[in-house]
């Protein structure tokens, strides 16, 4: 059982930038990037860039593992072996998810905005605005 993964250098430097400018700590940010991902039906890319930061599993998912885990795996709509969910799988979802909340970012502006806006993305089901 793998308890690592690598993020590209890319995201890796959307977490730390984000983390400077909101406040919030890489591991709450990693949280809403794969909340973001997960709201997108399609299969997120393999990451093939593994130059950024190292992140332990148990500070990401902590002893919400198996929620993690089932949610991925219900959003494969196939069982995932354990090798495929941690870290590869699991590592597509928050490099999508974190290209997701830094494009957020930038088209709010800034933090306040950004809470506004993910708390309307948060509402919205199947396209429609709560």
């Amino acid at each position: 059982m793998n308890f690592r993964l690598k993020t590209s250098s890319s995201t890796g430097e959307k977490i730390l930038a984000l983390q400077t400018n909101t406040g919030l700590t890489w591991n709450i940010l990693a949280r809403i990037a794969i909340a973001l991902s997960l709201k997108d039906p399609s299969l997120p890319e393999n990451v093939t860039n593994r130059g950024g930061l190292e992140i332990h599993r148990n500070a990401l998912t902590g002893e919400m593992d198996f929620v993690y885990k089932t949610i991925i795996k219900q959003h494969s709509q196939r069982n995932v072996p354990e090798d495929e969910y941690f870290p590869d799988l699991f590592n597509a979802h928050l490099e999508r998810g974190m290209a997701i909340l830094d494009n957020e970012y930038r088209y709010a502006g800034n933090f306040e905005k950004l809470l506004l806006s993910l708390l309307e993305m948060g509402g919205q089901q199947d396209g429609v605005s709560g």
